[in-house]
């Protein structure tokens, strides 16, 4: 169960790529806890060591050293921040035994479901796992219209049709995202990323697209938010794309300021919508 943090001490983050982590750990230090850092070798930025009591780097899959390096250090709460390349799992994965008994004991190797089991390994530990936007909840997607452009009626219909689909999709716990144009769905999000997503969704589309990112149904909030940011700004202006709408209050914009100044100059419509 998520809990707040009501006593400054110490706090451990599991981090990824990104500057999510960085951006998380900053927020931590600056409110006045000890935070110690397990970095994942090949993925998260050495900034976040400017940020750390102590930091410890492993490879992909190393359960009980991440587990090890938080009980030694007296942490009892954790939360997890930024992304591991999905395609790594093919590559560069070195799990030691306890990460081998855990994968063998799923049914099928979803986002949301091995993050779960993560979790309650730490928590049987006695590591509590909480939401990293406790932190940085400013960094939480806007509802609205957020940009000069305005979509036009055919364009909500088909953020409408996106949401929708992609709600299903997400209850797969398959991927966020989704691209359609003239409610025909183009792209789908899985291993790849959203980059890749909207970039395979733009060639079919031709211009015109429409992105929508959500949040899935069943998505336990603690870990592998939606997020969005001057990329995928940047990715819709490749792909030729129109529209990006993220589901608000759940969806993380980073740099907005810079992505919605980016978004208006090449007269690309950004909102955060809510589920109807």
């Amino acid at each position: 169960m998520e809990s707040g943090l009501t006593d400054k001490g110490s706090v451990g983050i599991v981090a990824g790529g990104g500057q999510f982590p960085v951006l998380c750990a900053q927020a931590a230090s600056r409110k006045g806890y000890r935070v110690y850092g397990l970095c994942h070798k090949g993925e998260t930025s050495k900034e976040l060591e400017k940020y750390c009591v102590k930091t410890k780097w492993i490879h992909l899959g190393q359960l009980g050293k991440l587990i090890s390096f938080f009980k030694k250090n007296g942490v009892t709460k954790v939360f997890f921040a930024g992304t591991i390349k999905k395609t790594r799992l093919f590559v560069d994965v070195r799990p030691d035994m306890r990460a081998l008994a855990l994968w063998r004991s799923m049914d099928g190797h979803l986002d949301d479901s091995i993050l779960r089991l993560v979790a309650a390994e730490l928590e049987k530990e006695g590591l509590e796992v909480v939401s990293p936007t406790l932190f940085l909840e400013n960094l939480l997607f806007p509802q609205g219209i957020l940009t000069k452009k305005q979509p036009t009626q055919e364009q909500m219909e088909d953020v409408r049709f996106g949401f929708e689909i992609a709600k299903r999709i997400g209850d797969l716990d398959i991927g966020q995202c989704i691209v359609v144009k003239d409610k025909v769905v183009l792209a789908v999000e899985a291993i790849e990323g959203t980059d890749e997503t909207i970039r395979r969704g733009g060639r079919l589309a031709k211009g015109g697209a429409v992105v929508v990112k959500i949040c899935k149904p069943n998505q336990d909030r603690r870990f592998d938010l939606p997020s969005v940011g001057l990329k995928t700004i940047e990715t819709m202006i490749e792909a030729g794309a129109d529209v990006l709408a993220a589901e608000a209050g759940v969806s993380l914009f980073f740099d907005m300021s810079e992505s919605l100044a980016l978004a208006d100059r090449a007269g690309i419509c950004v909102m955060g919508i809510k589920q109807p």
